[in-house]
């Protein structure tokens, strides 16, 4: 059995946001198309609280994007984005979100952040993916969203630990940063993470 994971597709990672993804709105299409070819969908959201220590602003004379250390955790500081309740944190309205069978929030201990669907940044706490996916009967994983390079890099990695046979979806998916993220392709597919695109997908099944 197979899930796809529609990560953060949320209006602040979309041009015009709080943390704005460079043309995040153009996979919402691709995701759409492909949602009724998998067994399972489901959804991540952040989810975080005003006082999240991952926000510059909650850092007296710290600037947006420098790194701190917090709490022994490497820490870049972030606009704030995606804050409970707010606009910014609902998922963008022309994501279909009928098909999703569950919503995975992330994030909201304001000591830590969540990169990942998983787990927080120190692998600390679960947010309950892997065993929901498990219980389902899921062995193979397809994830896609934003942002490629950061939390669908973190899923991913976290999906392949937890025994999860996974791929990236690459053009449902879109990085902050396209320069380096050849790179970032490069350690998925050395850690046995499969990449393609969704007409390769929709070929298949």
């Amino acid at each position: 059995m197979n899930a796809l994971i529609i990560v953060d597709v949320q209006n602040d990672f979309m041009p015009g946001g709080h943390l704005e993804v460079p043309s995040g709105d153009r996979i919402v299409p691709v995701i759409n198309q492909i949602g009724g070819y998998f067994d399972l969908v489901v959804a991540t959201q952040d989810w975080h609280p005003q006082s999240h220590k991952s926000f510059a602003s909650n850092h007296p004379g710290a600037v947006q994007f420098e790194t701190i250390n917090l709490n022994g955790i490497e820490q870049t500081l972030w606009p704030d984005h995606c804050i409970q309740g707010t606009k910014g944190a609902e998922f963008y309205p022309d994501l279909k979100t009928n098909r999703i069978a569950a919503i995975f929030r992330k994030g909201m201990d304001q000591e830590i952040d969540s990169y990942s669907g998983f787990y927080d940044n120190g692998h600390i706490k679960s947010t309950g993916l892997s065993g929901y996916l498990k219980e389902k009967g899921v062995t193979e994983t397809f994830i896609c969203g934003l942002a490629a390079d950061i939390c669908v890099y973190y899923t991913l990695m976290d999906s392949v630990t937890e025994g999860f046979k996974s791929t990236l979806i690459e053009d449902a998916s879109c990085p902050l940063n396209i320069l380096s993220f050849e790179s970032t392709k490069d350690q998925l597919q050395k850690s046995g993470i499969s990449i393609i695109n969704s007409n390769e997908f929709m070929g298949k099944y």
